[in-house]
């Protein structure tokens, strides 16, 4: 029988042993995009994040994004995807459910004016459908960014497999999760704020499973329910706030340490597949982020068991 106090030593010595060699307390900012060979064996394969400069300043986006006329007279009366919430919270835990947000279609004009806050609203209204929007949604505006970050797709061997746009309320929150996603988030207006997790610190990090449910605002009372959504049933989510954590029922949590950054416009964050990470912004902020699927090698075959040996762990009574 497994000692779990023993695999719990364990895996501290993993996350020690893993700050100590190959991360670092804050994210390393470079002035200038490293090479192919340089990005691919400094970060890609420590799986380490990093802050890049001077990656997209050829970009007209940095200039003509500032001005959100601009944006009007580009796509301003098209319709297009927006999620609303009351809280601000999209994907994440509330009142013991995992709850989405209500996805709306609306003009972009009345999208921007909510954000100028030229128009009164009822929730926090963010653009941040992932499946690859740019392209298929705001396409008019494809030919103010590039369609792929060319030394990443070099280094990595492939194009990305979605480019997503962003932009939204300050009170937009991103709650803690992970992906299986390169990710090259590209900030053209404001400013990122992101709390980030290793891999490595897996078993501090406390998952639940919860019933799905949508968010879906009454229009007499203005108020929004929770819509249970029995189709997609129970999902595994991180079950902590990272901004406010409860550690009387996660304690372990207390033994993670987070790593704090800031992506500023012009700036370009690479956030490495299977990394927690937990986002906010400020009003208005635009993004463009670019998904290179992971490779499925050894690097994943070790995450999938560290992850088995926990979710055996949690399925054992003290």
């Amino acid at each position: 029988m497994l000692n779990w106090e023993e695999v719990n030593d364990c895996f501290h010595s993993l996350a020690t042993e893993g700050r100590e060699l190959y991360l670092h307390n804050d994210v390393p900012v470079l002035t200038v995009p490293p090479s192919p060979l340089t990005f691919y064996r400094e970060w890609v394969c420590p799986n380490r994040p990093v802050i890049i400069n001077n990656a997209i300043n050829e970009w007209p986006a940095l200039h003509k994004w500032k001005d959100l006329d601009y944006l009007r007279n580009k796509i301003g009366d098209k319709s297009v995807s927006v999620a609303v919430t009351p809280n601000g919270y999209a994907d994440a835990i509330y009142k013991g459910r995992f709850v989405m947000p209500e996805e709306r279609k609306m003009k972009f004009n009345t999208f921007l004016d909510i954000i100028e806050k030229r128009l009164e609203s009822n929730g926090v209204f963010y653009v941040q459908k992932q499946n690859s929007n740019l392209t298929t949604e705001f396409q008019e505006l494809i030919t103010d960014v590039d369609v792929d970050i060319p030394w990443a797709s070099e280094a990595l061997g492939k194009k990305p497999d979605a480019v997503n746009f962003w932009i939204g309320a300050e009170k937009a929150v991103t709650s803690m999760h992970k992906d299986h996603y390169e990710n090259l988030y590209c900030v053209i207006r404001g400013e990122k704020h992101f709390i980030l997790l290793p891999p490595t610190d897996m078993l501090y990090v406390p998952y639940g499973l919860y019933q799905a449910a949508v968010f879906k605002e009454d229009p007499t009372t203005r108020t929004f329910d929770i819509i249970e959504d029995h189709q997609t049933g129970k999902v595994p989510w991180i079950s902590i706030d990272p901004l406010n954590p409860d550690l009387d029922a996660y304690p372990d949590f207390s033994k993670a340490q987070p790593i704090q950054c800031t992506a500023k416009a012009g700036e370009t964050l690479y956030l490495p597949s299977l990394w927690f990470h937990h986002v906010r912004q400020s009003q208005g902020c635009i993004a463009v982020n670019f998904w290179y699927d992971m490779e499925y090698d050894i690097k994943y075959n070790y995450f999938k068991f560290m992850e088995n040996i926990i979710n055996l762990k949690k399925g054992t009574k003290s």
